[in-house]
């Protein structure tokens, strides 16, 4: 065989593995750990994917899993308003977007101060342990980012006797799905991204 079809067979087959195992790839990222009942409920910020994490919460909510729900402020923007004329904190919207979702205001805490990445998340929730002790919490985020999430509060969290739960959004929101997530810029930030996000916390957490 010459070396031109070689190529092109050793391509095709190189293609056909990286086919096969993306998937799995995608759903290693993936856990869920449901509790029937819990003391609150956290939507963990994602600026952009607010929306999905805010109506799995607002579902959980009033499917009576937890009656309040915290919210975590990454300090992020939104794009200018023209009707309020200001760029809104996603952390507003995603209030907002929990109000629209039949959520009362006065269930709603937004936890103080600014956070940039999950570890501080866990640290802002154990602070508000400590103010206000919770035996129960349902961690709410995008898919991918739900195995690298929960086993961060768990090794921060860990002793203070909180049970722990998560669920994810949806998949096909804003988050792609498992098998096709590689043909896409977002596939490649919500997967790859968080492969590289993990191997981080992994050597710290």
């Amino acid at each position: 065989m010459k070396r031109g079809p070689k190529i092109l067979v050793v391509v095709a087959l190189v293609f056909a593995g990286w086919v096969a195992v993306t998937p799995s790839l995608a759903a290693f990222l993936i856990v869920q750990r449901p509790l029937a009942k819990a003391e609150a409920i956290i939507v963990l910020s994602g600026s952009a994917a607010y929306k999905e994490r805010t109506r799995k919460a607002a579902e959980l909510y009033t499917q009576g899993v937890a009656p309040r729900i915290f919210l975590s402020d990454d300090g992020e923007l939104s794009g200018w308003s023209r009707d309020e004329r200001v760029n809104l904190p996603f952390v507003e919207l995603a209030r907002r977007e929990l109000v629209s979702g039949s959520v009362p205001p006065d269930a709603i805490t937004i936890l103080p101060g600014q956070v940039s990445g999950t570890d501080q998340e866990a640290k802002a929730l154990a602070a508000e342990i400590e103010r206000s002790p919770l035996g129960s919490v349902v961690l709410v985020t995008s898919a991918y980012h739900s195995r690298r999430s929960l086993r961060t509060f768990d090794k921060i969290l860990k002793g203070r006797r909180v049970e722990i739960g998560i669920e994810f959004a949806p998949l096909g929101f804003a988050s792609p799905d498992p098998k096709y997530w590689w043909l896409s810029i977002r596939g490649w930030r919500s997967v790859g991204g968080e492969y590289v996000k993990s191997a981080v916390y992994w050597a710290y957490y």
